[in-house]
């Protein structure tokens, strides 16, 4: 998002004077109300009946100015002018201007940013957040403060390590963003059947999947997001940029899609009539809007050059799709686009019957909403306990341990510290006593915040606090030797560094993976000077090259804890002294500095290229030397897999059986590429087709734990995969978390989808099972099936 140029927010003033109104006065079918007679008010109609008799009734002024977020209202049908923007990316957030803190409603849960709660790798408990973010949402538009329509989440995938945004993300793994898209939006939107009788389909909220596609460079090297031009792969939008978007529409059922700011392959996203009709609402489904990324149609128009003139930006956004304008662009231009034939007004007509059709599955149009099924919703459902407790939990759940040393002293690992043996404890760094910086972006105003420095001193009997750096930025002289002497003193010290929004935030990408100025130097200093354990945790959304700390004997425990929320420094003194057992994976790869001299930004191809020093990127692609791996991350127990039930064979029929032997002989060879056999997916028979998967999880110590089972595939090796396929290396497909008791066992049963997960994409885009060996990879285990073809008689 970005800020409008002040000419246009001018004339959208005087274009739509669209006032926020109260959730009462907001709506035409109110008893009494000038159109409550009217088709559109009868809940007993088809909703997209019901939108359509409304959009019947408008003229093309009126129609027009509900194209943008700030839509104006049409008095004389008694409707009020509405805000479709509103945020709820990690928590109810003020970002938008649809969510107004204050009054009853001073402020709002703030759970973990996405980075971290990805991190989980639960996807129970991602739709648990979405639930407890909807109950506040909606309660605080019973209040008059906010709106139904929460452009959340973000799930692009974090390809490149310096991204600024990334935090907002759940990684860099296509799976993991898949279901954490699918699981938020769920429980954001929580549908349900209208209780009167009337029609299906209704909607709590209504989330938004952005930024469709290929959207993961805000400002790098001379290049920003509203010029670029993402050269893509249709391989590698196949089988990573849009994987998480279908997920969204087609497993979450998500009722909207934000299109992005930048162009893929010479076209502007939101112009992209390929990308709008043909995927999102075609081959998708879409049963919903596509609206704009702020400004984005001024962008495509004003800084691509896109179109000759602004009539013809309009035109073209309306006729590729887009239903909605986040800016003013469609309510100045729209109505003289279509004055002049350079649009129809059945494109306005088809983009209005989107939007309305959701507002009506909020109950938009059905009279008082307290009067429905969650108009009891109010200030006592915002920051309760149960949800400040849910952010506490995520928290814990998202902390990350990447080392954990064995003391040479009493032969056990350092951590956890126990606080008998450690009362003295130094906190020491330029996040020691962090509130604003652990919410990351796109953030509210928390309930509470608790601090790192008073999560320690829950657990110690006293505290020492010298920041060693002021800021994040630690540059120049700093209060370093007083941070050092602290640790001199203590029984343990516990050093908080990382980044924040001055490092990595929209509009802003990393230019280094190194921590910023002297960090790294008093991280150091302190561990050398420390007499007990050092305990290093790190707060940021993206990786960091810690190989220094990494390798120092001294530093003897290390976490990352993304951006952990308003609870994050209770989680970060809980794992740190026991009371939680970390059980968090890294979702994102965490290169060393010298990677990026291989990977300019701009350079979106996810596969190497060795024959021009293209390492490729993440762990699907990339096989070079790594800080930490994906999925890397530690525990105080140790687990083990045993498989208990997997087939070694299985069979991909052809959806020809029907045909005659001539008829299937011809669709055989036309789907099995030669020289090696691949089926395409289209040409198969993917119901019920999948690869179940049962595994055993022990827990082999001494404490109880939570344990995420990783299943990895490989396909069968090049000389027997499709041509072109250029595989990855290994790829997740499956992935469960279990609390498993200390010296219990747990079993965990998964079915892997042959046709969606052990497919691979050639170099067209066009997804096929190869035919051959195909390899699972859990743990330490490594099961094989062999996948082969029905002849269909031939």
């Amino acid at each position: 998002m970005r800020s409008r140029p002040l000419l246009l927010l001018l004339l959208l003033v005087a274009a739509t004077a669209a006032p926020t109104a109260s959730p009462s006065s907001a709506f035409a079918c109110a008893p009494g109300g000038p159109a409550a007679s009217l088709p559109f008010c009868r809940q007993s109609l088809p909703l997209r009946a019901r939108a359509r008799d409304l959009v019947s009734r408008l003229t093309r002024a009126e129609k027009v100015r509900l194209l943008v977020n700030n839509a104006a209202g049409v008095p004389r049908l008694g409707v009020a002018g509405y805000e479709w923007w509103s945020e709820a990316l990690h928590g109810v957030s003020d970002t938008g201007p649809g969510v107004r803190f204050g009054g009853a409603f001073p402020g709002a849960t703030a759970f973990p940013q996405v980075i971290g709660t990805a991190a989980s790798l639960n996807a129970t408990l991602w739709e648990l957040v979405g639930r407890a973010v909807s109950d506040e949402a909606r309660a605080m538009y019973n209040g008059g403060r906010a709106g139904l329509t929460f452009w959340s989440p973000n799930v692009n995938i974090f390809r490149d390590p310096r991204w600024g945004r990334g935090q907002e993300t759940p990684g860099e793994d296509p799976a993991v963003s898949a279901r954490y898209a699918a699981a938020y939006v769920r429980g954001l939107q929580q549908p349900y059947a209208a209780p009167n009788g009337g029609h299906r389909n209704r909607l709590k909220l209504a989330a938004c999947c952005k930024h469709f596609t290929a959207y993961d460079l805000d400002k790098w090297g001379g290049t920003d997001r509203f010029h670029f031009n993402a050269v893509v792969a249709a391989q590698d939008l196949e089988d990573t940029f849009n994987v998480p978007f279908r997920a969204c529409v087609e497993d979450g059922r998500a009722a909207s899609v934000m299109c992005s700011y930048n162009q893929v392959n010479g076209v502007p996203t939101c112009a992209d009539a390929a990308f709008l009709r043909g995927t999102i609402r075609g081959r998708w489904g879409l049963d919903g809007y596509i609206v704009s990324d702020c400004d984005s149609v001024d962008v495509f128009f004003r800084d691509q050059h896109y179109t000759r003139t602004p009539e013809d930006a309009a035109a073209a956004t309306l006729r590729a799709g887009l239903d909605l304008d986040c800016g003013p662009f469609l309510a100045l231009y729209a109505g003289s686009a279509v004055a002049a034939g350079k649009v129809a007004d059945a494109d306005v007509d088809a983009a209005l019957l989107n939007t309305v059709t959701v507002q009506m599955r909020l109950g938009m149009f059905d009279g008082d909403p307290a009067a429905g099924p969650f108009g009891r919703l109010g200030p006592a459902d915002v920051c309760t306990r149960e949800h400040q407790d849910l952010a506490l939990d995520a928290a814990r759940q998202g902390v990350v341990l990447l080392k954990n040393r064995r003391g040479a002293r009493h032969n056990r690992d350092v951590l956890p510290l126990r606080p008998a043996a450690h009362r003295v404890v130094a906190v020491v760094g330029p996040h020691a006593d962090a509130t604003v910086a652990m919410i990351g972006n796109y953030a509210g105003k928390p309930c509470r915040y608790t601090t790192p420095l008073q999560g320690v001193a829950a657990y110690a009997a006293r505290v020492a606090h010298q920041a060693g750096c002021t800021d994040v930025a630690c540059r120049g002289n700093q209060p370093i030797a007083a941070a050092v002497e602290a640790a001199r003193q203590a029984d343990a010290t516990v050093v908080v560094a990382g980044l924040d929004q001055r490092v990595e935030a929209e509009g802003l990408d990393r230019t280094t993976l190194l921590l910023p100025g002297r960090q790294a130097e008093l991280i150091s200093a302190v561990a050398k000077a420390s007499k007990g354990p050092v305990i290093l945790v790190l707060m940021s959304g993206g990786p960091i090259d810690i190989a220094f700390a990494q390798n120092d004997p001294r530093i003897d425990g290390i976490l990352w804890v993304g951006y952990p929320g308003q609870a994050g420094g209770q989680a970060i003194a809980d794992v740190i002294f026991g009371h939680h057992n970390p059980g968090a994976k890294l979702p994102v790869t965490w290169y060393h500095q010298d990677y990026l001299q291989k990977v300019p930004m701009t350079n979106m191809a996810m596969r190497a290229n060795p024959a021009r020093g293209y390492p490729g990127r993440t762990y699907r692609f990339y096989t070079g030397p790594t800080i930490y791996p994906f999925g890397h991350g530690l525990s105080y127990t140790q687990f083990t897999h045993t498989l208990a039930h997997a087939p070694t064979q299985l069979t991909v029929r052809l959806s020809g059986s029907g045909h005659s032997a001539a008829s299937a002989a011809s669709l055989l060879n036309a789907t099995l590429a030669r020289p090696v056999r691949a089926v395409r997916v289209a040409h198969a028979r993917c119901e019920g087709l999948t690869v179940p998967v049962h595994v055993d999880v022990s827990n082999v110590g001494d404490r109880d734990g939570a344990h995420a089972v990783l299943v990895y595939h490989a396909a069968p090796s090049p000389s027997h995969a499709a041509p072109g396929a250029d595989a990855p290396a290994r790829q997740l497909v499956a992935f469960e978390k279990v609390h498993v008791p200390a010296g219990g066992v747990a079993r965990v049963e998964m079915r892997i989808g042959v046709c969606d997960r052990l497919s691979v994409a050639d170099r067209n885009g066009v997804r096929r099972v190869p035919v051959g060996e195909h390899r699972l990879m859990i743990g330490e285990l490594t099961h094989s099936v062999s996948l082969g073809v029905e002849q269909l008689g031939v």
